[in-house]
């Protein structure tokens, strides 16, 4: 990732923005968003615009609508058309200097401060502005798809555990004396790749039926091991045909050989002090889209690119 410095000479204004955008989108030359047809018409008058007379039909997505680009003189697009920043006045140079100080962040950074940094302490910019497009970028950053974990018969691990504010830090009349799911925190549940990627869910529950079926859909059968604690939930995964072994984390037994949940353990503390160090609370609502920041900005720590891999997930 580049300085803010040069991020900014990179991506000076709007047209740098929609050249940026247009490469990212279609690198291999521009696509109708609707039908994919490559055969497109530019239009002059309007620059980053474009027309699609393709008689090939297509199904909306949010619809099921079929559509077909031929009618009413073809389908006109722009090269923000399907993404996340369509219909909206904001500025793409703003929306991309949030989603770069976001990435940029290790432990995350707050909207406020976000606002801070962009237009300084005195500014009379909309600060809601600012939320509305950090969050919108959070909840594109599920596009991000990670295939299920340990193909490539490697060793996976997979826990869980509670996001919320402890006990002891609550005004007395607000303590429940109870813990974990009891005490109105949320259960989050997640499995990691050694030296990999991580992949994580908030859950409405813990149970066998919740983990089981994360399991199921996060992790391969080829994993050469999944790794878990001694929790009841993952009691059937060699049943469904992982090669799974846990540690007795309640005997104080955290690494048997190969067998820990370290890794996955690890993720969790950078998150909880993401949220207690850059956010300091995080409502049940908002809990799952800083989940895909996180796992994102994990997934690709290492890939100078991620700011261009964050621009493929805008689409929907």
């Amino acid at each position: 990732m580049k300085t803010l410095a040069e991020f900014d000479a990179l991506l000076p204004d709007e047209e740098a923005c929609k050249k940026a955008l247009v490469a990212t989108r279609w690198p291999d030359g521009v696509r109708c968003p609707r039908c994919g047809n490559d055969k497109v018409w530019v239009m002059h008058a309007r620059p980053y615009h474009w027309v699609c007379k393709s008689g090939a039909e297509s199904t909306d997505k949010m619809t099921g609508e079929v559509l077909t680009c031929a009618k009413n003189g073809g389908y006109r697009f722009s090269v923000i058309t399907h993404t996340i920043f369509e219909n909206t006045k904001i500025p793409l140079k703003l929306w991309f200097k949030i989603g770069y100080l976001i990435l940029t962040a290790k432990k995350g950074i707050s909207a406020l401060q976000l606002h801070r940094i962009i237009f300084g302490e005195d500014s009379t910019h909309a600060y809601r502005t600012t939320w509305y497009v950090a969050m919108r970028l959070r909840a594109a950053m599920r596009g991000d798809v990670i295939p299920p974990l340990g193909s490539d018969g490697g060793t996976v691990e997979v826990d869980e555990t509670y996001i919320g504010g402890k006990e002891s830090n609550k005004h007395w009349n607000k303590r429940l004396g109870r813990r974990g799911a009891a005490a109105k925190k949320v259960p989050v549940i997640g499995a990691i790749a050694r030296k990999g990627n991580v992949v994580c869910q908030a859950l409405d529950s813990i149970g066998f039926d919740t983990q089981a079926a994360f399991v199921k859909r996060a992790v391969s059968t080829n994993a050469k091991l999944v790794a878990t604690d001694e929790h009841s939930g993952y009691r059937h995964l060699g049943k469904m045909g992982f090669a799974h072994d846990t540690v007795q984390h309640t005997n104080h037994v955290y690494v048997v050989g190969t067998v820990h949940t370290q890794t996955i353990e690890s993720f969790w503390s950078l998150l909880k002090r993401g949220i207690i160090g850059s956010y300091h609370h995080v409502s049940d609502a908002y809990l799952p889209l800083y989940l895909n920041e996180f796992a994102f900005r994990f997934n690709n720590r290492k890939d100078p690119a991620m700011f261009e891999k964050m621009l493929q997930t805008v689409e929907r």
